[in-house]
């Protein structure tokens, strides 16, 4: 009824989410011969799973009853790292909403709350997901080269709404606002709208700029009624007849 067609994606069946999945996904058919295992600047599980999205739009771009111009991805938790990396690396996805996307998603490494990068890639946790020289940032998260407002900041100029928990204290909801006013300069060098706040709103009251934030009351994840705050976005920055929320203009969806 909004107007809006919907897809979805496995994702375990690009690349297995487990330690020891590497010989079931997609990973494993481009190691070189006699080679076991990614070298540590090769890719994680996460960067198969954002592979396989962008092969989805290879085909939905080839469906003429999807405008290939206005395609969104959403993603929640390790999956919000996922649609965070895709939207980084591949522009023909004009919008992104991240839900719960914490460490290695949209949350500050360098406030190191929460989930760590330590804790991310202990052996008996979720190392698989990422290139192995993460790992070495684990004790030393001040000498990381990059962090999560870089992330987003290479999602510029498009729209992005990063959607969190007020009791998700794991995956930093307050850490992913942060990363969004670090890049708010970047969608202001390019014309569009950051937050235009450095003040952390309040649960249920949504920033709908090009850059937006949305924080549920609760926890982790993607409640019922957050999609109805998910298509106002969509609306404001996919509709080409609205032109308010594209620009310094004023929009914000209550």
């Amino acid at each position: 009824n909004a107007g809006f067609g919907f897809a979805t994606v496995y994702y375990g069946d690009i690349e297995p989410d487990f330690n020891g999945g590497l010989p079931y996904g997609v990973r494993a058919l481009y190691l070189k011969p006699g080679q076991k295992q990614p070298l540590p600047d090769e890719w994680g599980a996460i960067a198969a799973w954002s592979w396989g999205l962008s092969r989805a739009l290879d085909y939905l771009q080839k469906d003429p009853q999807i405008d290939r111009e206005r395609v969104a991805l959403y993603g929640a938790s390790r999956l919000g790292k996922t649609v965070l990396w895709t939207g980084a690396r591949d522009t023909r996805f004009a919008t992104v909403i991240a839900c719960c996307s914490g460490e290695g998603g949209a949350a500050l490494s360098r406030r190191n709350y929460g989930e760590t990068i330590a804790h991310l890639t202990a052996p008996s946790r979720y190392p698989y997901q990422f290139c192995g020289n993460y790992a070495k940032f684990a004790q030393h998260v001040d000498q990381l080269p990059v962090d999560a407002n870089m992330l987003i900041a290479l999602m510029a100029p498009r729209a992005l709404l990063l959607q969190t928990g007020s009791t998700d204290y794991w995956s930093d909801p307050k850490g992913e606002f942060l990363a969004e006013v670090a890049a708010g300069p970047v969608y202001s060098l390019l014309g569009k709208r950051g937050l235009d706040t450095a003040e952390w709103p309040s649960p249920g009251v949504p920033i709908m700029h090009t850059l937006g934030y949305y924080m549920h009351s609760g926890g982790h994840g993607t409640l019922p009624s957050d999609w109805a705050q998910f298509l106002k976005f969509l609306e404001l920055h996919l509709d080409p007849s609205n032109t308010t929320a594209n620009t310094h203009g004023s929009a914000k969806a209550n």
